[in-house]
């Protein structure tokens, strides 16, 4: 998906809002994947979405009404009994803090560790390797770790295709791999977002000049999650 058209047609605050149908959903959550731009905003509107639902949740102070004047019927408005200014007021006050901090603590922090350098955890896996038990990578939720992938080298392929299901069988992202004489291994950056913890593999497939793709083998690892 090109980053020009999600930023054309706000497919992060539609996302967001769960307006996407399934296809551009999987479409929009692989770019994000490799896009660091993309993967901050979905963040961080996550955590507003997240705020505002708490607001909101909460129980609005009662107002209190002289016993002289009659209650009026009772009347179901829906989503429009939160204009009421007694309620109104508070709850975009509140709302108002929660964009604050969010421009003022949360997307400065998060920008920050998109352009600080960090050590980032980090495990070696070899293609092929069957039966073998796959190495333990421990991370923090949301944060992002190196995998430096070994592939036997074969001198009749261009590139290589590298792909990733999580515990659960399914594709997080493909990763296209050049074939370079002399090299077997490669960093591979996997971007910080909330993954389950659990047996993720690498399948990895060789792609000829001519088109044609051979299964080279696949290898797993064990991702714990940091409580």
């Amino acid at each position: 998906m090109d980053h020009d058209v999600v930023v054309r047609e706000k497919m992060t605050e539609k996302y967001l809002l769960e307006e996407l149908d399934p296809k551009l959903k999987d479409e929009f959550e692989e770019h994000f994947f490799d896009c660091p731009e993309c993967a901050l905003d979905v963040r961080a509107g996550s955590e507003f979405v997240s705020g505002s639902k708490i607001v909101l949740a909460e129980s609005p102070e009662p107002v209190l009404v002289p016993a002289a004047i009659p209650a009026p019927p009772p009347f179901n408005r829906g989503w429009f009994a939160w204009l009421r200014p007694a309620i109104a007021a508070p709850v975009f006050a509140l709302l108002l803090a929660v964009i604050g901090y969010q421009n003022l603590v949360t997307y400065p922090q998060l920008r920050s560790a998109l352009t600080q350098p960090q050590v980032l955890p980090w495990a070696s896996v070899n293609v092929g390797t069957y039966g073998a038990e796959g190495p333990v990578i421990s991370v923090a939720q949301g944060r992002g770790f190196l995998l430096f992938v070994r592939i036997p080298p074969d001198g009749n392929y261009t590139h290589c295709t590298a792909d990733l299901y999580n515990p659960n069988g399914r594709l997080e992202w493909s990763l296209t791999i050049p074939a370079i004489p002399g090299q077997d291994q490669w960093p591979v950056q996997v971007p910080g977002a909330r993954r389950e913890a659990g047996t993720y593999k690498i399948s990895v497939r060789g792609v000829t000049a001519a088109g044609e793709s051979k299964d080279l083998g696949s290898t797993s690892f064990e991702l714990q999650i940091q409580k």
